[in-house]
């Protein structure tokens, strides 16, 4: 293999510490957090569905997100199911057609519903956003970042000020984050959402 050239390297050195992780997160099957990643896999499953964590796992994603490392925020790790949601069979008898238990999708995405469970459990916070911090084969990990509207620092910040206003007031509920308007659809523009 040959050396890097040097604008290989000067290309490498003007990135930032925040591109060097992103771009770690993006490979983590040939990166070297892929046995971290593996640990963490493990560990997460011993623990329970909702954790709050005491920092980002993902550094740079939190903070292009509105994270920042101050009082009235906190970051929560939900755990949620994946494939289908198979209901229970009717007590009376149908043919296996019309039995409605299999073959149902949750109306929501994973994200979303990750982020409705964290907002149940924080009655008092709100959801700022949330990104995916890894999957297995059962369950996808979520981090969300959640904010104390009625907190004094939170109130004074020019950038996050907005949330403490009542019209925001349960916005995962009402899909009002990033990934709920995505699952309703108005994440698109341009042609063919005329109607959305």
């Amino acid at each position: 293999m040959p050396p890097p050239s040097v604008a290989d390297v000067l290309q490498v050195n003007k990135m930032s510490m925040y591109k060097h992780m992103a771009l770690a997160w993006r490979k983590t099957k040939t990166s070297p957090f892929k046995d971290a990643q593996r640990e963490r896999y493990i560990k997460w499953r011993s623990e329970g569905s909702l954790v709050r964590v005491d920092r980002p796992t993902r550094l740079d994603k939190a903070r292009s997100l509105g994270y920042k490392a101050k009082q009235g925020i906190l970051v929560v790790r939900s755990r949620v199911k994946k494939g289908g949601r198979k209901r229970t069979r009717p007590v009376h008898g149908r043919r296996p057609k019309r039995a409605g238990a299999i073959k149902f999708s949750p109306g929501k995405n994973l994200q979303t519903i990750a982020e409705v469970h964290a907002s149940r459990k924080y009655a008092n916070l709100e959801v700022l956003n949330s990104y995916i911090v890894g999957n297995d084969g059962v369950s996808a990990w979520y981090e969300v970042i959640m904010i104390d509207p009625n907190h004094p620092v939170i109130k004074s910040d020019r950038q996050l000020s907005w949330i403490t206003e009542g019209s925001h007031r349960g916005r995962a509920f009402r899909g009002l984050t990033t990934a709920g308007k995505r699952g309703r659809g108005l994440a698109n523009k341009g042609w063919g959402t005329e109607k959305v």
